[in-house]
């Protein structure tokens, strides 16, 4: 992801609960021995403290400890880089446990659609349509597509932002992608970035709009296939729409990066396809990723 400043990191730090992590990893509340300002996890023998409403964290059998950035790097190894990126994909997500009481409610779906409509539909020759393009490589025939069919708006620094709506149309929310900024709408609620044939028999699962538009275009845009995006999260609400959708698939491919949180996706997907009795394929980017991929291919052929 493009370079952020300590205002754009305070933003998403604020916005992504250590809690989701932890359900995201396989651990589990235990009711039981928790309380509403210390809620406990487990995992397996592993015993992780949740506080702060989410923000803060603790290890009691060791001295682990410190905010969502510590718990994602010590959850998924790796450089700062990564780590962001994972932080990234919980911001504005909710945990799907509650434990006691009301949560926060989001923002009334009225606001998020007029949120939505505030923003123009993404137009040639914006900054954002250049860094899809330029940047990020997607044919602009490509792009074309994905406008008609109002999936994309500008959103402010030359960042596109990609509709997640759910299976009556409704915006829920969206991705945000820019040449500095990868993000969540604040307030809204991930379900699926959907491109393609809503009828198509075949459903490949991405964990970006950017990557879904970018296998689209890998594969010439293939007329009975249904791209869709999880925004790199795996809510509730995705995994209901996934189910839904498997229900009257031939196929369903686990198109999902090219790393171990890909593969733990692509396992969830094959244990989906399983259950509604569709094929299942997993398909494997060569690159980290399918825009990564896509840009390597431009690169060759420009070359």
């Amino acid at each position: 992801m493009g370079r952020m400043d300590r205002r754009d990191i305070e933003a998403m730090r604020a916005r992504a609960s250590c809690a989701v992590g932890l359900e995201q990893a396989g651990f589990a509340i235990d009711l039981k021995e928790s309380t509403r300002r210390a809620v406990k996890y487990r995992r397996g023998a592993e015993i992780i403290i949740v506080t702060h409403e989410g923000r803060g964290w603790f290890d009691p059998l060791s001295d682990r400890k410190g905010d969502v950035f510590a718990l994602v790097g010590w959850l998924q190894p790796g450089h700062f880089q990564a780590t962001l990126a994972a932080v990234s994909a919980l911001a504005g997500m909710a945990p799907a446990q509650p434990a006691w009481g009301p949560r926060r409610s989001r923002r009334p779906e009225a606001d998020i659609f007029e949120r939505w409509s505030a923003r123009p539909v993404l137009r040639l020759g914006s900054a954002a349509h250049d860094y899809l393009t330029r940047v990020r490589a997607i044919p602009r025939h490509q792009l074309q597509l994905a406008i008609d069919a109002r999936l994309i708006r500008q959103g402010p620094s030359a960042s596109a932002w990609f509709a997640h709506q759910d299976d009556a149309g409704t915006i829920r929310g969206w991705e945000e992608r820019g040449p500095a900024w990868r993000g969540f709408s604040s307030g809204g609620a991930k379900s699926l970035f959907r491109f393609g044939n809503p009828a198509g028999l075949r459903l490949c699962v991405t964990e970006a709009a950017i990557d879904a538009l970018s296998l689209s275009a890998l594969e010439r845009s293939r007329a009975d296939t249904l791209y869709v995006s999880t925004a790199g999260g795996w809510s509730p609400a995705t995994e209901a729409a996934v189910i839904l959708l498997a229900g009257h698939l031939d196929l369903l491919v686990a198109a999902t990066d090219r790393n171990s949180q890909g593969e733990a996706y692509a396992d969830r997907l094959r244990q989906i396809s399983t259950g509604q009795d569709c094929g299942f394929q997993r398909l494997r980017p060569n690159a980290s990723d399918w825009n990564e991929e896509l840009q390597q291919k431009r690169d060759r052929e420009e070359g």
